[in-house]
């Protein structure tokens, strides 16, 4: 993405992002689903706080 840090207008900043994310290629799709390398938490007994 364009660095646009010196630009101090926001909506000028908007725009600059903006073209810069259509001029962007396009991401690769994902090969490992969302959320996969997240700690999984263990359901525990009614009552007890789960984390």
């Amino acid at each position: 993405m364009a660095d646009t840090t010196k630009v101090t207008d926001k909506v000028e900043r908007k725009k600059l992002k903006r073209a810069a994310r259509k001029k962007a290629a396009p991401k690769a799709k994902r090969t490992t689903p969302r959320g996969s390398q997240k700690r999984k938490v263990k359901k525990m007994v009614r009552g007890q706080s789960k984390r």
